[in-house]
């Protein structure tokens, strides 16, 4: 940290735009929103350690206020020195004041913070805005296009088995960038980066008694900051320089960047939290609460933020174009999206002003915006979340995918409609296949790989004696609960997780893939491991040798999808073409060659044909099996070879064209099994 030489340290009145702190060559400035504030002070620290500051200055009512806006310019005060502020006003709960001048806060607008806040240290530190940008090629890669791999900074490397020189950080990711890009993905999706509070979760694993902490990182206080705890260096600007580095090193790659963030609530919880940021600041502007000051709590932890307040709004939409502008990410997914909807008084409203003006504003204009379209209070919006500019994560995509595999019936017409792109909750709304984000498997719930190995959840590690986390998995064990060394249930279970890949990647709409899930890492049953930060989490590599027939499975998957344009259209499939001379774009089947009967209660087949001329000349039939044995099924006219077969042995699972076999007029389709066929017109 820098050394302050405090008797030179001088004052002037500074100007309320922007908010935040602004670094340059004579000092900072400071500026800090407050309505309800009577006094406010800025303290500066010459060590993040330190518990009282060097240098304390109390802002002038008349001299230093713009509105509801405090600010000062601090002359000879360098970059990197840690800050905070002190707040002074009303102490009314009732009416939502809870003003406490002596406690220190973090300033919401801070662009780094250092230090750890379960130990009283996090501060705010002054940091330039980076403007080493020149030359950055950002893919901007088209939605239907897009293939999403979800995964975590810390525990995608910081496992041994990684071979990363620096383990669990914004470098080591890069470390494994030539993996991605080999894989074929197109965009990284990762968990919350933004600096987040305390990390103990207060209670211990009744596992291994060790204490829990917060891994996810969805308890976001420092909005416009990367965290420092995935960084090589957290001091000063360390943290904020690696990230960069690494949304450089995935442009470079031709890799998009999009961020997990969590507008709905903050680490400040209920009424017992931390007092760290918003609640000294202005509690009754930045939280909802009711007619008593009691907090509304539709995020499920223990605050909602209010985001339908014009200076909120202002806020979130202030934080997202600075990532854009300022950290060249490449889009966004909203955690529980639906409270950006809800009004002041918790109504969920259409056309919510924020939602709207997310969607309608300049700078985000190129971004993707991709929202959890639900939230801890009973909203549900897949299929009429804003306006066309918003994707959603499709969770009707996931249950109806896992049913069918499950082998539940009546699940005929539902996977139909997943696997064409979701049409009955998208298409009423003028919308498209590029509007589902489809997925089997997100960090919320089973690994694909305890989706085939668990039917109950296993959390008592998590010290919530397994009462966290869903109860509705949807998964199968195939045969044996847990891990075993029967070759047979293993085989079934490599089968079991191709199938789901396999209909993820042919299905229309944007495919979601869980890290990790392409080469069979598991969680040990665990659906729900928010709170480990430990090998139930971290990615064993190991297993990409031990699976490797999965791995090489997904990897050509994806290169099979890319490689037919038909499954990534942006437009849904028409039963009927306008020319009546053409055949039908799809064609539906049932294992007799006849219309498939959409309301039987068993509907565990299904086939599909889809026409050349929308896949260069290329016609695919895809064959579906959820039945416990093995079905014939009679070919569409032509001459057809098996171009992906999920029962087959690696590499005949999905061969090169010139090595896939041809297929007779009637072809058994073995017991939980995908086929897909080709035939060129």
């Amino acid at each position: 940290m820098p050394k302050l030489n405090t008797d030179r340290i001088s004052v002037t009145s500074g100007r309320p735009y922007p908010l935040g702190i602004s670094v340059m060559d004579g000092g900072v400035r400071f500026s800090l929103f407050s309505r309800h504030a009577t006094r406010v002070w800025v303290a500066l620290f010459e060590e993040v350690t330190d518990r009282e500051p060097v240098w304390e200055f109390e802002f002038n009512p008349v001299a230093h206020r713009t509105g509801d806006v405090w600010s000062i310019f601090v002359r000879r005060v360098p970059e990197g020195t840690c800050y905070m502020f002190r707040l002074d006003g009303p102490r009314d709960r009732k009416r939502g004041h809870l003003f406490n001048p002596r406690v220190y806060l973090l300033d919401p607008y801070a662009r780094a913070f250092s230090g750890d806040v379960s130990l009283g240290t996090l501060k705010s530190v002054a940091v330039r805005d980076s403007t080493e940008w020149a030359g950055d090629p950002r893919p901007r890669i088209p939605m239907k296009d897009t293939i999403i791999y979800e995964t975590h900074v810390r525990g995608f490397t910081k496992d041994p088995s990684s071979g990363a020189q620096h383990p669990g950080t914004y470098r080591g990711l890069i470390e494994k960038i030539p993996y991605l890009k080999d894989l074929g993905v197109t965009a990284v999706e990762l968990l919350p980066i933004n600096e987040f509070g305390e990390t103990r979760m207060g209670r211990c694993s009744l596992d291994s008694g060790e204490e829990l902490t917060n891994y996810w990182g969805y308890n976001s206080i420092g909005f416009f900051a990367p965290t420092s705890r995935y960084a090589c260096s957290a001091e000063s600007r360390g943290h904020v320089d690696e990230f960069r580095e690494m949304v450089r090193a995935l442009h470079d790659a031709g890799m998009e960047v999009i961020l997990d963030v969590v507008f709905n609530h903050t680490s400040e919880g209920n009424h017992r939290g931390p007092t760290l940021c918003f609640r000294g600041i202005d509690n009754a502007i930045y939280y909802m609460l009711d007619g008593n000051g009691n907090y509304l709590n539709f995020s499920g932890c223990g605050n909602t933020v209010n985001c339908n307040h014009p200076l909120v709004r202002d806020f979130i939409l202030d934080c997202l174009r600075y990532w854009v502008a300022i950290r060249h990410v490449d889009g966004f997914r909203f955690d529980l999206a639906s409270i950006l909807g809800r009004d002041q008084k918790g109504n969920v409203v259409p056309n919510s002003p924020l939602v709207e003006r997310i969607a309608e504003d300049p700078v985000l204009r190129d971004t993707k915006l991709i929202a959890e379209a639900w939230d801890a209070g009973g909203a549900y919006q897949v299929g009429s979340f804003g306006d066309s500019r918003w994707a959603e994560w499709n969770g009707r995509y996931r249950d109806d995918v896992r049913s069918f595999w499950l082998g539940t019936g009546g699940m005929r017409g539902a996977f139909a409609s997943r696997l064409m792109g979701s049409a009955d909750i998208y298409e009423w709304a003028a919308r498209s296949p590029e509007h589902s984000i489809n997925f089997v498997t997100c960090h919320d719930g089973f690994t694909l790989r305890d989706l085939v190995t668990y039917t109950q959840k296993r959390n008592l590690a998590n010290g919530e004696a397994n009462r966290d986390g869903s109860d509705d998995n949807r998964g199968m064990n195939c045969g044996v609960e847990g891990e075993t060394e029967d070759r047979a249930v293993n085989a079934i279970r490599l089968r079991m997780q191709k199938n789901h890949l396999a209909t993820l990647f042919l299905s229309l709409g944007v495919p979601m893939l869980l890290g990790g899930d392409e080469f069979g890492r598991t969680q040990q049953g665990n659906n729900n491991a928010y709170c480990q930060d430990n090998e139930i989490s971290w990615y064993n590599w190991k297993l990409l040798d031990r699976h490797h027939d999965l791995h090489s499975f997904c990897k050509r998957l994806i290169a099979f999808r890319k490689a037919n344009p038909a499954l990534c259209r942006a437009q849904y499939f028409k039963d009927m073409p306008p020319d009546s001379a053409l055949e039908p774009e799809v064609v539906w089947f049932d294992e007799s060659g006849a219309a498939p009967a959409w309301n039987g209660e068993n509907g565990n087949t299904l086939g599909c044909k889809i026409a050349g001329r929308l896949n260069n000349g290329v016609t695919l039939c895809l064959l579906f099996n959820s039945a416990p044995e093995a079905m014939h099924f009679a070919l569409p006219e032509g001459e057809w070879r098996i171009r992906l077969d999920t029962a087959a042995i690696s590499p005949m699972d999905l061969p090169e064209p010139e090595r896939a076999r041809n297929a007779h007029r009637r072809i058994t389709l073995p017991a939980r099994s995908v086929m897909a066929l080709s035939k060129t017109d």
